[in-house]
């Protein structure tokens, strides 16, 4: 065995000798939970930057609409779609956040709050479970469940928003037309746009209040199932 080699492997298991130190492990575990909590507070910036611009880009077309009389209410059904696809990004920002969110909570309660008050920890095999967490990382909630919990939070009020404005375009803001012909699209009838829109508000209905309990199903890169965080 050369020297090399010996040093390389003295390298590989270094980090393997801080599990039998306690002070080594002690003083590590603090800035592993401060890059935890900075990428926790990275994927937040992301999702609120998301969100900002959802907002932005619905309250100026709602402005647009409104303004004009002659404008299309059909440019609200633009809106709908544009709400769709930032939901979609925002539910894989939101999967990210809760990784890192829950890691960060996984060691208050495991090493800091039994440090404050030892009355035992809350996972027996916290360390063993956080360990397999950062080799095999697994996202803690379903994309149902992040869809669920986005449109609760702020999607859900802009999709009613969205299909009110379209509403009272086609009705009140539209005197001169019956409904059915203002909700029209080409080669499309108004009902039939109507009914299509209601199917997709009720879809949007069942996400949001879909029962589900917390649980950690698809891993980031792939689908094995994972039981850690399971509430």
């Amino acid at each position: 065995m050369t020297t090399h080699d010996s040093l390389e492997r003295e390298d590989q298991e270094v980090a393997g000798e801080i599990a039998h130190d306690a002070d080594a492990l002690l003083s590590t575990i603090p800035h592993y939970y401060r890059g935890e909590v900075s990428q926790t507070n990275n994927a937040q910036n992301r999702i609120d930057q998301t969100t900002n611009w959802v907002v932005t880009i619905i309250a100026a077309l709602l402005s647009v609409v409104l303004a004009d009389p002659s404008i299309s209410p059909n440019l609200l059904l633009v809106g709908v779609v544009v709400l769709g696809i930032f939901l979609s990004y925002e539910a894989r920002r939101y999967r990210f956040y809760d990784l890192y969110r829950s890691r960060v909570r996984f060691v208050q309660q495991n090493v800091f709050a039994n440090a404050l008050d030892p009355k035992g920890v809350e996972h027996s095999q916290w360390r063993e479970e956080l360990g397999d967490d950062l080799r095999y990382p697994k996202f803690k909630v379903t994309l149902l469940e992040a869809l669920s919990r986005r449109l609760r939070r702020i999607y859900g009020l802009l999709f009613v928003i969205v299909g009110l404005t379209w509403v009272v375009k086609i009705t009140i803001l539209t005197p001169e037309t019956t409904w059915s012909d203002a909700a029209a699209l080409p080669g499309i009838p108004g009902e039939a746009v109507a009914g299509v829109l209601s199917v997709v508000y009720l879809c949007i209905a069942v996400v949001a209040f879909w029962p589900s309990s917390r649980e950690a199903t698809g891993e980031i890169h792939g689908e094995e199932p994972g039981k850690w965080k399971r509430e």
